[in-house]
């Protein structure tokens, strides 16, 4: 007896020892480094391939110097130092292929491949060598509209002065503004960014997510109150979340982080079906506002299989957003809640059909009538904070000097697509805002509207 609870005291010990051999902070800490790896891939891979799909070559450094910069922590402080390396076709002559990001010796590097149909993915941790095939050409879209930069009038050049300083927030950077009154075109360019300049568009993604959901509902291949499919069979109670749930952030569903961050799919080469499809049900569909990628993700995923048929390129180049890139995981799902890379013309294109009522410019409708109204109406529970929300839009109806009918598309690192239906104003803000620096969009709003009253 005395030898068996010796044995068994030694078994207990070296048990513990083996598990304390990794501290969940040494795990933490190394699942940081891939993941910044990875981030580091995915966007030297994106940032690259799309301005050269659309003729305006960046320089790494330029890439290094904006996208890479201002991240959020604990990322910030690895990307800036891992190795890396940028593979082209034709022995290093051609199109880039692939970035490769080294971030352990012990495991293979992260890799972001450019896919032929556009845009990156991320591979998955711990994907061995590089085994698919190079990346086809790519070139720019005949036909494209060249902008040039504008004389302003003073009182809007004065706002966008101010935006292009810091008048709006405190270590804000803006890349561009462009917008729209009256049909009549305004804009101003951040060295080195053009019209041509592709940025990812974060967040902005889901409203042009919502968008694609209207364009299968007026085809016919959609319902916005039908279930989304969520769930293992019909018995499961997340088929009672629909796709209306989903556009408003009111599926009910549990996130793991307030505001829902999906870094194993966007960073760590996570599938969209593995990550964001089946979180348990924690409150009843409808009764709580919770923002959550893995809602649009799932939304979007409710409309794909009409994508065969009409994929997200076909709609964009209809609208005139052809220089526009919505980016998959290896799977060749979209990632629509954020990976998404346009340009500031073409998200103006966007709030343009939003002021015309989903018809375009040759009389042809290709959203449903009412669904401006459907997707800037706060009809589902509402957040705190200076905003209301729609069906996959934010509403300004909270802001003071702002018309009531002002709606929005709001991404991460101060993405904006302000539209206002009473004034036929389209408003456009890019920027590469670092983590802890907010701008002010409310405040910008009502000064360019009044710079125009005047």
């Amino acid at each position: 007896m005395i030898r068996t609870a010796l044995a068994a005291t030694a078994l207990l010990a070296a048990s513990s020892a083996f598990a304390q051999s990794t501290t969940q902070e040494e795990i933490d800490a190394r699942y940081d480094r891939a993941l910044a790896a990875g981030y580091k891939a995915l966007f030297l891979c994106s940032a690259l391939s799309s301005s050269e799909t659309f003729g305006v070559p960046r320089s790494v450094e330029s890439v290094e110097e904006w996208e890479l910069t201002g991240i959020q922590a604990p990322l910030d402080a690895i990307v800036p130092e891992l190795e890396y390396e940028i593979f082209r076709t034709r022995g290093g002559a051609g199109v880039l292929s692939r970035v490769e990001v080294k971030w352990a010796d012990d495991m293979p590097n992260r890799i972001a491949w450019h896919r032929e149909e556009g845009g990156c993915s991320l591979s998955e941790l711990g994907e061995a060598s590089p085994t698919r095939p190079e990346t086809l050409p790519m070139f720019p879209e005949e036909g494209m509209v060249l902008y040039h930069s504008r004389i302003n009038p003073p009182a809007l050049q004065r706002v966008f002065g101010g935006a292009m300083l810091t008048n709006y927030g405190e270590g804000t950077r803006t890349t561009a503004i462009s917008m729209s009154v009256n049909g009549r075109q305004y804009w101003q360019y951040r060295e080195p960014f053009t019209a041509f300049t592709p940025q990812r568009t974060w967040s902005v993604a889901k409203s042009i997510a919502a968008t694609l959901v209207g364009a299968a509902v007026y085809r016919g291949e959609a319902d916005v109150n039908a279930s989304a499919g969520l769930g293992l069979d019909a018995d499961d109670p997340r088929r009672s979340i629909t796709i209306d749930h989903l556009l408003r952030m009111a599926s009910g569903r549990y996130s793991d982080t307030p505001g829902n961050r999906t870094d194993p799919l966007y960073f760590g080469g996570g599938s969209v079906s593995e990550t964001a499809l089946d979180w348990p049900l924690v409150h009843p569909p409808g009764s709580v506002y919770r923002y959550a990628n893995n809602d649009t993700l799932a939304a979007v995923a409710a409309i794909k299989d009409t994508f065969e048929l009409d994929p997200p390129k076909a709609f964009f180049d209809r609208v005139g957003m052809s220089a526009t890139i919505a980016e998959t995981d290896l799977a060749g799902d979209y990632i629509l809640s954020s990976q998404v890379w346009s340009t500031a013309p073409s998200l103006m294109a966007l709030g343009q059909l939003y002021l015309d009522d989903g018809v375009l410019p040759d009389g042809t409708r290709i959203l449903p009538e009412g669904w401006v109204e459907y997707v800037s109406t706060p009809s589902g529970p509402q957040p705190d904070g200076p905003f209301g929300y729609g069906a996959g839009f934010w509403l300004l109806n909270k802001s003071e000097g702002i018309p009531s009918d002002t709606f929005a598309a709001m991404g991460n690192r101060g993405q904006f697509i302000i539209i206002v239906p009473s004034l036929n104003v389209v408003i456009v803000r890019r920027g590469e805002d670092p983590a802890g620096s907010r701008f002010d969009i409310a405040s910008f709003t009502r000064d360019v509207l009044e710079s125009i009253a005047d």
